[in-house]
């Protein structure tokens, strides 16, 4: 399982690409015969909504999962994807998971039930730390972080790098998979120079991803550069952006 966040102050507004990644990315997998299941944990629920997949319940995202520890809701299909929604009342989650014991394990326990049914999970999580990116970062095996290659980017690192810290007290063999370099412009030289900073004191090493666009933007299903690397071997993967 994979999960995708965006970390430090200046990113808790989004805007690094990861779900417009997340979404292209998924897409692709399902394209080249995988089985994907999409987990949107942002309550902003554009993964959701770029999908197609809107005015859903509250019963059809994680919130029961996440507060009771309920079984996974069934997904919705669409595009091709297993899609676990969102909606903007999935924001009450975090306080509803507060003093339930063990709640931040609740999704990756469901998702070890699912296993077998499918071949990748991508979780979306919200763009702040709490308690919902902190469920989707111990359900995931690694982590992808878009970074931009703008100075927030860089001014981000720090706070990326307090969230990991956070995650690994919960599974300490969470790791890195990978960075991916977003909003990267090859003919302006400030982004030129974020990245060679980033590929020098990041591992592995960022690739750029010029497609991937901040939310609210209207992408086409194309998928970013990176996707090759994303894909190496696409194995029952479960990932967060972070």
């Amino acid at each position: 399982m994979w999960a995708a966040h965006d970390h430090g102050d200046d990113l808790h507004a989004g805007g690094a690409g990861k779900t417009s990644i997340t979404r292209d990315v998924g897409y692709q997998f399902a394209q080249a015969g995988l089985r994907v299941l999409l987990v949107d944990l942002d309550p902003q629920a554009n993964l959701s909504s770029w999908l197609g997949v809107r005015n859903v319940s509250i019963d059809a995202t994680v919130y029961d999962l996440a507060t009771t520890g309920a079984p996974l809701p069934e997904p919705v299909e669409a595009h091709g994807l297993h899609v676990i929604p969102s909606q903007v009342d999935l924001a009450l989650a975090e306080t509803g998971m507060l003093g339930v014991p063990g709640s931040q394990l609740f999704l990756r326990q469901a998702l070890e039930q699912v296993r077998d049914r499918y071949d990748v999970v991508l979780i979306d999580s919200p763009p702040s730390v709490g308690q919902l990116a902190i469920l989707g970062a111990v359900a995931a095996d690694r982590l992808i972080v878009p970074v931009p290659t703008r100075q927030k980017g860089l001014d981000a690192l720090p706070g990326l790098q307090k969230a990991t810290a956070l995650y690994r007290r919960m599974r300490p063999d969470l790791t890195v998979a990978l960075y991916v370099p977003t909003l990267y412009n090859d003919r302006r030289s400030h982004d030129r120079e974020v990245l060679d900073m980033l590929r020098g004191g990041l591992s592995p090493s960022p690739r750029p991803c010029r497609n991937a666009r901040p939310c609210g933007s209207t992408a086409p299903w194309t998928a970013a550069p990176c996707t090759a690397t994303c894909c190496a071997s696409p194995t029952r993967w479960r990932a967060s952006w972070a």
